[in-house]
């Protein structure tokens, strides 16, 4: 079957080396020459992921049926209403239902109206003053976001990358002094250990996929610039070792609740759907929700999907997924993120890097081309990052372990990585803290 896919990161990478695991002939939009995704195209066409005339043209063409859309920015735009015009079944959401993601007011505001546990306080402003007067009246300290898009890189927290109420109020403005934020929202901070469940969605139903823990901040020992994830891991039971199976249901059922009151609201959801949450001693309150899979969590599950991929994009598209019918193998992920040196504040782009692919592959790892240019045969770095190497093994340490061996057959004066990712040390510490937390 011939499918359109739109994005040229590591998470649509991963998403076509699963489409064509499944026998897809794929036909792929992208803005960057992603190597890895050319090599699985059938056609490909470079242009912005927001080009909906382009797009569609070229689903045209190809005479594609259905489409997978990876990023955000084309869903905001409407690219999804704009090929459903045109007959492509879309396992993605239209602009409506977008909008989970695409506007947190919007999330916050329907899962207030719906009574959906999770939610916490907050309150959202298209004017300073009023933001100002709500800010004075807080007691403890709370989170600034802008209401609409921001690549995972909006987010600051008072005591952390926000002091006092000068820099917050600084912020504020900033952010409503930006064309296309949408507003600002102010969240109350919230204290325990984040974590990812993604799920699959056909309108109606959801179906889990294995919980995966992201790591956001660009610096080891997570601290430094937030970025839009420098790596992530999973476990072999599909846990992590902080989250117990009960707080874990309490998260699906959310999602659940979620995708009932979008019917419920006339915008039905369809495609992969993404709670972070944050694990506090009231159980799971609803960090974001994200309209799409997670980049880099993508590449944690979808290597790991004993199922047919191609059968569940059909599926979520057709409103047609069973729980029962999807599955991953029990093993343990580690990725790790090749960056451009500076990610996170001035990434360091157009510089070379090189890669060893059967390297990488004959250690048990694989890899996954995000945010690069292939110019003349020779691969360069982009403003975001690079390429994720995914270690798979029985537990975490042997993925971390494999997932560092395969580092090795990458090179490049201008990239970093986050090596303490998957450490063992680094997720004592996330088991302690939730320990103590709940003591």
């Amino acid at each position: 079957m011939r499918i359109l896919t739109v994005g040229g990161g590591g998470r649509e990478h991963a998403a076509v080396e699963a489409l064509y695991r499944s026998g897809a002939v794929i036909y792929a939009v992208m803005k960057n020459a992603n190597p890895g995704i050319i090599n699985r195209a059938e056609a490909y066409k470079l242009v912005d992921e927001r080009s909906i005339d382009e797009i569609c043209d070229f689903a045209i063409e190809h005479d594609v049926a259905h489409a997978f859309i990876g990023p955000e920015a084309p869903l905001e735009a409407g690219l999804v209403d704009a090929l459903e015009n045109i007959g492509v079944k879309c396992a993605a959401p239209n602009k409506s239902a977008a909008r989970i993601e695409t506007s947190k007011s919007f999330m916050r505001d329907l899962v207030s109206k719906y009574e959906i546990e999770g939610n916490i306080k907050y309150a959202s402003f298209d004017n300073a003053e009023d933001a100002e007067k709500y800010l004075k009246a807080q007691t403890a300290e709370i989170v600034v976001k802008p209401i609409g898009l921001t690549g995972g890189k909006g987010v600051k927290v008072q005591g952390e990358q926000l002091h006092g109420h000068e820099e917050t109020m600084s912020y504020i403005l900033d952010i409503l002094g930006t064309n296309g934020m949408g507003g600002v929202i102010i969240e109350e901070k919230l204290i325990g250990e984040e974590f990812t469940q993604m799920v699959f969605v056909d309108g109606k139903h959801i179906v889990p996929m294995p919980l995966v823990q992201d790591h956001k901040r660009a610096y080891e020992g997570d601290i430094g610039p937030n970025t839009g994830g420098m790596g992530s891991y999973s476990d072999a039971n599909h846990l992590l070792p902080f989250v117990t199976e009960e707080a874990r249901e309490k998260a699906l059922d959310i999602l659940e609740n979620i995708v009932e009151a979008m019917r419920a609201e006339g915008c039905p959801y369809r495609g992969p759907m993404y709670g972070q949450f944050m694990l506090t001693k009231d159980g799971p309150k609803i960090i974001e929700i994200n309209a799409r899979f997670g980049d880099p969590e993508a590449m944690n599950v979808l290597p790991i999907l004993e199922s047919d991929f191609l059968a569940l994009v059909k599926g979520m598209a057709a409103g047609k997924i069973k729980r029962d019918s999807v599955k991953f193998r029990d093993v343990a992920t580690v990725c790790k993120y090749v960056v451009p040196k500076g990610y996170g504040t001035k990434p360091a782009s157009g510089h070379e890097i090189r890669i060893d692919e059967d390297g990488i592959r004959d250690s048990g790892a694989e890899f996954f081309y995000g945010n690069v240019d292939m110019i003349n045969g020779k691969l360069f770095t982009g403003t975001s990052r690079s390429i994720g190497v995914v270690g798979i093994g029985e537990t975490i340490e042997e993925a971390e372990r494999r997932c560092e061996i395969a580092l090795g057959f990458i090179e490049g004066e201008a990239v970093c990585v986050r090596h303490d990712i998957g450490k063992l040390y680094m997720i004592q510490k996330k088991i302690d803290r939730i320990k103590n937390l709940l003591t």
